[in-house]
Formats: C-alpha cells, structure tokens, sequence
C-alpha cells in the first residue's frame, strides 16, 4: 500500500503521513542518527506491527524450519524476520527467511473477491504494486545487514518473484527438504492464501505458527474465504494490542 492511500484511513491518519514526511526532511541530524532514534519517527501502527511480529517469532523459536513470507511487497516483514532470527538465534544458519512477491500487484481475484461491498480499493487486478527494482532493493538490505551479522557469510534471505500460485510449487520441487516454522500470510487474496496452505502447511511440524494479517477482514475477504475452506477448526490467537494480526499454532 503506498504511503497516504486511503484503506480506513481518518483525516487525522492523513495529517500524520503528511507531517511525518515534512519532518523526517527537516528533522536535524544524518540519516544514519535519525534511524538510531527511529522511535521520534515511527508511527504508532508500525511499531505495533514490529512487537505482534516479534512475539509471534519468539513463539516457534523452539520450532525447527524456515520463515515464509507471502506478501512481501517493500519488506517490512521479511526484514523483520530476518532481524529477529538474528538477535534471538544468530548461530541458527538453518533457519531462511523466504519472500514470496509479484512486485507487480495482484495478478488476478476469484468471483468471490470481485464487486463485494466494502473491499479495498487495492484489491484489484495490479493492486498493490510496489516501485521497480523493489526486490533487488529487498535483496540489498539483506546483503548490507550481512556484514555486520554472526554467519553473514551464509545469506538467509530468499526473494522468489512471480505469482505465488506458479513459483510456490516450484519451490518446493526444487528444495524438497523445506520445513516452515513460520508461514506469514499477507498477500490479501483468495488463491495466494489458499495455494499458501495447501502447499506449505504439510510442511509444517507441531509448534509453528501460521500468522494472518486480513483474517476477518471485510476489506480482503479471500483470506478468510481460503482459510475457511482449508481447515477452519484451526485455534485461531490474537494479540491484546495488535487488532489486525492473528495467528494459529498447529498442534497436529
């Protein structure tokens, strides 16, 4: 989602973006100051994403496997994952972190997806595109935060670019020894979510958690649509401070 585009957005949410941009330009000090006091500039939103996704990553520490990350768009996420495996387990060279992304926006919507009342005006045939070159960007966060990173040698960063429904599968006939500890679920549609499920969740042992960033939500309903229709028995968990995420940990 670009920065200001209106997806439940308040006027006050507007002003925000408005004046965070002004004052990260006006702000004194290096770039490199003004993220080591990344707080001063942070929203609120954000950084309660950055906490859900630190305490749904501390929940499969225990868990053997890879993080999978449907829905990479500018990397919030896979970066996120990528940070904590370093800090909570540096010496983990097993453990990848895997964006799964287009780049381009949506590739397609089933019939349940198209015209219903209250979606998102993203959801949509290109919806969701991030700028060109985003993944080789992707790509140079990681290999920068490599130098200083214990086994940096090593990369823990995978991109796969194409539709999810195609490169998934693909995947995981060329790396068949793939277990997931952690699959995040963010590409807001039907048959990104339920391909997602259907291929990695076999994957899965006992203890991994499956995180949802739309179920419930009327704005992307395929996600609720494809968890439904897989396995809707699952115990689903929610954080007290972070509305939006929830998670399951497979227990069978």
């Amino acid at each position: 989602m670009l920065l200001g585009e209106p997806r439940n957005q308040s006027a006050a949410n507007r002003q925000f973006h408005t004046e965070q941009e002004k004052y990260w330009h006006d702000s004194p000090g290096s770039v490199a100051a003004k993220l080591q006091n990344f707080t001063k500039y942070a929203r609120r939103e954000d950084l309660t994403k950055f906490l859900a996704r630190n305490d749904v990553f501390r929940k499969q520490l225990h868990v053997h496997g890879s993080v999978v990350d449907i829905g990479v768009a500018r990397g919030a996420s896979l970066t996120t994952w990528a940070h904590l495996s370093a800090i909570y387990e540096p010496s983990n060279y097993t453990r990848k972190i895997i964006g799964f992304d287009t780049f381009a926006g949506i590739p397609q919507l089933v019939d349940h997806e198209r015209g219903t009342a209250g979606v998102s005006e993203q959801l949509r045939p290109g919806g969701f595109a991030v700028e060109e070159g985003m993944a080789d960007d992707i790509l140079r966060a990681a290999r920068m935060h490599d130098i200083t990173r214990h086994l940096g040698h090593m990369p823990k960063v995978e991109l796969v670019v194409g539709d999810i429904e195609t490169t998934l599968a693909a995947y995981v006939d060329a790396n068949p020894h793939l277990v997931v500890s952690l699959l995040h679920l963010d590409a807001d549609t039907y048959g990104a979510t339920r391909c997602a499920l259907d291929v990695l969740v076999p994957r899965m042992p006992r203890g991994a958690i499956v995180v949802f960033d739309e179920l419930g939500s009327e704005l992307f309903p395929g996600e609720t649509i494809a968890w439904i229709e897989y396995h809707h028995s699952m115990k689903i968990r929610r954080l007290s401070y972070a509305p939006a995420l929830s998670y399951a940990v497979l227990d069978k």
